[in-house]
């Protein structure tokens, strides 16, 4: 690690608690968020070392990557050691890209807000739903300021929370642009669908869906993702109920290094999720040139454009009519290719970070 003076000011640190060695989710935009917030001279909060920044060490045993303990101990880490490691290095103002800081302690903050599913779509006995019920609001009340991925969540907080739009700007994420790019690959014969299976991801509309196609014999559908024991065995069952088993594969989790390989070999993405705070999959697919369809609520909309086909998730029929548009009309999948090819050209991690080092520049 860099050596930290203890007499010297650090204005600016970044909770990088939440960083795994192989990022996903919020430890992906983290990871690819703070190499672009080096013009505000931070010091990280970390327990890797990079040599461009100015570092301290803090525990490795914080993340995801622990389980539920890792969960818990970083929560009584941020609560009570971050608190004591902001006063050591004298800063004045900590980031973090998750929404988690020191409670009703001088402590000034800036904190990112990701998507309140867990409230929209609450599970018994989820320990996310109190914490997005009684630790998050009280964390978002308390910072100097809010970012988010999406107007829709920037709505949601709003709605839920109660706590003023003036606070809140959302900032769009972005993609690996060197790693998601169109292969030019020969189109297969299967529709793809990209993430977890947890009941507000629609899978079984989706199904249903694709089990009415005209031909759906013709076709296959690829859901790529971690298998849940709760919900894909339901799946499962209502693959084999519509006499479709040999055509659906649960493909479970695929390496991230072959994953445009198969976002471009797919006819189409099709992502009819009920709410997501942003949606990286669409925007992925974009990024391959590979066509979408996808719903339109919450940030889907805001993600895709005009450059993908967007649906009522709700109804079955129309998740069936832009399928079978898109198998059926090659005229139709190259329009929406070279839209989500230039559409996906708008977002990169360089202009989410400029823009969010421009908000936390107006807090130090």
């Amino acid at each position: 690690m860099n050596k930290i003076e203890n007499d010297s000011s650090h204005q600016l640190i970044i909770n990088l608690s939440i960083l795994l060695a192989q990022p996903t989710g919020i430890s992906n935009y983290a990871q690819n968020l703070f190499p672009y917030l080096k013009s505000l001279n931070p010091t990280l909060l970390t327990a890797y070392n990079y040599r461009e920044f100015s570092c301290y060490s803090i525990p490795n045993n914080l993340t995801p990557a622990d389980g539920t303990r890792g969960h818990f101990r970083r929560l009584i880490w941020t609560q009570f050691q971050l608190q004591k490691i902001y006063y050591k290095l004298r800063s004045q103002l900590l980031f973090s890209p998750l929404p988690e800081a020191p409670l009703y302690s001088n402590c000034r903050f800036v904190v990112m807000s990701h998507d309140l599913i867990p409230l929209r779509f609450p599970k018994r006995f989820s320990p996310l739903t109190p914490y997005h019920r009684y630790y998050v609001p009280q964390v978002l009340k308390q910072a100097q300021h809010i970012i988010c991925n999406s107007q829709a969540t920037a709505d949601d907080i709003v709605s839920f929370y109660k706590i003023p739009a003036s606070k809140i700007t959302p900032i769009s994420l972005a993609h690996d642009r060197t790693h998601f790019r169109h292969l030019n690959l020969q189109t297969r014969n299967y529709f793809l669908y990209i993430g977890r299976q947890d009941p507000y991801k629609n899978l079984h509309r989706l199904i249903s869906a694709f089990a009415a196609l005209p031909n759906h014999q013709d076709y296959e559908l690829w859901l790529v993702g971690p298998t849940d024991e709760r919900y894909t065995p339901i799946l499962q069952l209502q693959v084999e109920e519509l006499d479709i088993t040999h055509q659906v594969k649960f493909l479970n989790y695929v390496d991230y290094q072959e994953l445009p390989k198969i976002i471009n070999g797919a006819i189409a993405l099709v992502f009819p999720s009920l709410w997501e705070g942003f949606g990286f999959p669409v925007l992925e697919a974009m990024a391959c040139g590979t066509p979408v369809i996808t719903s339109n609520l919450s940030s889907l909309p805001e993600v895709a454009g005009d450059a993908a086909i967007l649906i009522n998730p709700y109804n079955i029929s129309e998740i069936t009519e832009a399928m079978q548009s898109i198998a059926t009309n090659s005229e139709l999948r190259s329009q929406l290719s070279q839209q989500g090819m230039a559409r996906a050209n708008l977002f990169s991690w360089e202009k989410t970070g400029k823009a969010t080092a421009e908000v936390l520049a107006r807090y130090m």
